[in-house]
C-alpha cells in the first residue's frame, strides 16, 4: 500500500513557535530559571516525521502541551513534593520520545528507565525493563503438530501470565478451536469456550494467534506506523505510539490482535516483572495487543510461554536459519501447511501432523 506523504513541511510552521517557548523545553527546572537553552528533544520532531493527519498530530501535541504546562507550574510550586517533579518530569518527557523505530540505542535506554522509574514510583515495587534488539542471524518460525494436541489450554494459561494479561477481561493472544473430526479446518464451526473434559471423543485440536507473517497486511494499514516487522522476523507494537484505530485489527485474516478496552488489571503479585519493552509490559489502556513470539524470553535464547507449557510437545519454536533446528528438521521432513496461504502473507506459522 502507497504511503502517505509526510505532513512534516506542513506542520512545522506554526508550530515552531510554541516549540521554542522556554516554558516548554526539555527540564522543568531550565524553565523556572528561564534559561534560553534549548536541547534537542526526540519527541516532537518524531511527532512530526510520522505519516498522520494534521488533526491527529495536532491533538496529540495539544495534549502534550498541555502536560507541559502542568509540569512547570508543578515543578515552580514551592508546595509540590520533589517526588511529584520527578514524576512529571518523566511522564513529560515519555509523552514526546516519539516512535521507538526512530529513536537511537541512547533513547530507548532513556525510555527504559524512565517506565521503570514510573512503576517503582506508582507500586513501590521494581521490575527490569529491556530494550534488546533482534538478535543477528536469526528468524524465528513456528510449527504446531494438530495430532499432538489436547486441548488442554496450558498454553493459553502460561501466555496470560507471562505477557501480563488483562485478568479481568481475560484476554486471550492465544485460542485453542476444538473441532469435529471429519469437517475439515472449519472454524466456523469450531468452539473456542469449550469448558468440559480433553480431549473429548471425535475432535480434535488446533491453536491459532498471530502468526508473524513475512508480508503483514496489518503493517500497511497502521496510519501511525507503530507496528511493524523486526529484524528477527516478529511483528510488533509499540504501545505508547498505537492511536487505537484498530485498522490492523480489521486488516489481519488471522484474527490474531486484540484491543484492550479497558486498562489492563493485573494483580501486583501476579506481574511478569522480567519485560521487554516490545513485549510484554504492562499496556495502556486503547491499544492493540498480540502475540510476540515471547520477546522477553526468545531474544534470551529462551523458548516462548506456550512453547515451555505445552504438556504434550505440540508446539515447537526455533530459528529458521539454522540448519540444525528442530524447526527446520520439521519444515524439511513434515508435510506441512500454513492457513489460508492463497492469500500470499506468507506466514512464519506451519502446522503438521505425526
Amino acid at each position: 500500500m502507497e504511503q502517505k506523504k509526510s505532513n512534516k513541511k506542513n506542520m512545522a510552521s506554526p508550530l515552531k513557535a510554541k516549540i521554542d517557548n522556554p516554558l516548554l523545553n526539555k527540564d522543568s527546572e531550565k524553565a523556572c530559571a528561564k534559561d534560553s537553552h534549548t536541547e534537542k528533544t526526540d519527541g516532537y520532531q518524531q511527532n512530526l516525521d510520522v505519516n498522520m493527519n494534521r488533526r491527529e498530530a495536532f491533538k496529540k501535541l495539544s495534549t502534550g502541551l498541555a502536560l507541559g504546562v502542568g509540569v512547570v507550574s508543578s515543578s515552580c510550586s514551592m508546595m509540590a513534593s520533589e517526588k511529584l517533579k520527578e514524576k512529571l518530569r518523566l511522564k513529560w518527557k515519555e509523552e514526546f520520545k516519539g516512535n521507538y523505530r526512530l529513536m537511537t540505542d541512547l533513547e530507548k535506554k532513556q525510555t527504559v528507565e524512565r517506565l521503570v522509574r514510573l512503576y517503582e514510583m506508582k507500586t513501590g515495587t521494581k521490575i527490569s525493563m529491556s530494550s534488546r534488539n533482534a538478535n543477528k542471524g536469526v528468524l524465528y518460525g513456528y510449527a504446531f503438530n494438530v495430532s499432538k494436541c489436547q486441548g488442554y489450554m496450558d498454553c493459553v494459561d502460561a501466555c496470560i501470565k507471562e505477557n501480563n494479561l488483562d485478568r479481568e477481561s481475560r484476554m486471550r493472544y492465544i485460542r485453542i478451536h476444538e473441532m469435529k473430526d471429519g469437517k475439515g479446518f472449519n472454524f466456523e464451526e469450531a468452539n473456542d469456550e469449550y469448558g468440559h473434559e480433553v480431549p473429548a471423543a471425535g475432535h480434535f485440536y488446533m491453536g491459532t494467534q498471530c502468526f508473524h507473517c513475512d508480508d503483514p497486511p496489518c503493517v500497511k494499514v497502521c496510519p501511525v506506523q507503530a507496528t511493524w516487522k523486526e529484524p528477527d522476523g516478529r511483528v510488533v507494537v509499540d504501545y505508547d505510539w498505537c492511536i487505537g484505530c484498530r485498522y490492523c485489527m480489521a486488516a489481519c485474516p488471522y484474527d490474531g490482535r486484540r484491543f484492550n478496552w479497558g486498562k489492563p488489571i493485573v494483580p501486583e503479585e501476579e506481574v511478569v516483572r522480567e519485560q521487554h519493552y516490545l513485549g510484554n509490559r504492562l499496556r495502556k489502556q486503547g491499544v492493540m495487543e498480540k502475540c510476540t513470539f515471547c520477546t522477553q524470553r526468545s531474544r534470551k535464547g529462551e523458548n516462548p510461554a506456550c512453547v515451555a507449557s505445552c504438556p504434550t510437545g505440540a508446539r515447537k519454536f526455533g530459528n529458521l536459519l539454522d540448519a540444525t533446528s528442530d524447526i527446520r528438521w520439521i519444515l524439511e521432513n513434515k508435510k506441512v501447511f500454513r492457513l489460508k496461504e492463497e492469500l500470499g502473507t506468507d506466514p512464519k506459522f506451519w502446522y503438521y501432523t505425526d
